[in-house]
């Protein structure tokens, strides 16, 4: 099962439910100080290219296993959603990491082949924004280093500001009990059972700080309730190992298929509680639910 989270599109339907994008690449450029130059910087001249809603179009949704690294390259080629001057929009598979180790398949280590199937020729795609392994939704890549660079620029500027630069959609396991708000937290990456996972810490000191705590925040919103579940919007304004996911679960709602953290939340007398870290364990996979996607800013 997967953890369904994803990133918000532009009015687009994924599997029954039609997501709004509230942070366009357009909006983006002009906020990160392109005009058309921007989009005209050395790259072909030609008439916009996009495709049609995904609804029409093969998604690879969850990652199959065993993909060859043609299969991915043909995959990711069929997930591409938006192209724009030197800026390429694809919608990315869960389950498919961004950078690994040396020989591991990721959307790196084919974005070489991915451009010559796009007929980029020499402009080899870059990374500009893109959600983790657990996630889908939308990746910006670039074609054009300048384009690349400024972009990045303004994504940490954006952060640093504690700016939303990007928004996700996750159902949950339980209904927060308030509607919208913060979610604030030290997390710590920390060995438990031979798994790195992200654990909160109460009160952090100097010292923890140095160590390599982290204070995190997000934001959330529940768009949508039923059946004891919830459609959240999340906004994290900080960067950290699986926090999204943390932060469901100190609210007592974990993100649907998340078999990592979710163990953590119990129930006693028909009560939700938070169990120690220590004490919990992955669960089994039991239900393959439907495939919810993200869209990205």
């Amino acid at each position: 099962m997967r953890a369904v989270l994803a990133r918000e599109m532009e009015g687009r339907r994924v599997s029954g439910w039609v997501w709004r994008q509230r942070l366009t690449v357009r909006a983006a450029l002009e906020d990160a100080g392109f005009g058309t130059e921007a989009r005209n910087q050395n790259q072909p001249r030609g008439p916009r290219q996009r495709s049609g809603p995904l609804g029409d179009q093969p998604f690879p949704g969850l990652l199959p296993k065993n993909l060859s690294r043609e299969e991915l390259v043909d995959a990711l080629r069929a997930a591409v959603v938006d192209r724009k001057g030197p800026l390429v929009t694809l919608n990315k598979p869960q389950g498919l990491p961004v950078t690994g180790k040396p020989g591991e398949l990721t959307l790196l280590s084919v974005l070489p082949e991915l451009s010559q199937s796009l007929g980029l020729g020499e402009q080899e795609l870059q990374v500009v924004q893109a959600s983790g392994k657990e996630s889908s939704g939308l990746v910006l890549l670039s074609s054009c280093p300048q384009t690349t660079s400024r972009l990045q620029k303004f994504f940490i500027h954006a952060r640093r500001a504690q700016r939303p630069t990007a928004t996700y959609c996750a159902v949950t396991n339980g209904i927060p009990a308030t509607s919208e708000g913060k979610i604030q937290t030290a997390l710590k990456l920390e060995h438990i059972d031979g798994v790195k996972l992200s654990v909160p810490v109460k009160a952090p000191s100097r010292k923890d700080i140095l160590e390599g705590v982290k204070k995190t925040l997000s934001h959330f919103r529940v768009l949508a309730t039923g059946s004891g579940c919830a459609l959240v919007q999340l906004q994290p304004l900080t960067v950290f190992s699986s926090q999204l996911q943390v932060h469901m679960v100190l609210q007592l709602c974990p993100v649907l298929g998340d078999h990592t953290y979710s163990a953590r939340v119990g129930t006693v007398l028909g009560q939700r509680l938070l169990l120690p870290s220590e004490s919990t364990q992955r669960k089994t996979q039991v239900l393959q639910p439907t495939c919810l996607l993200l869209s990205g800013r």
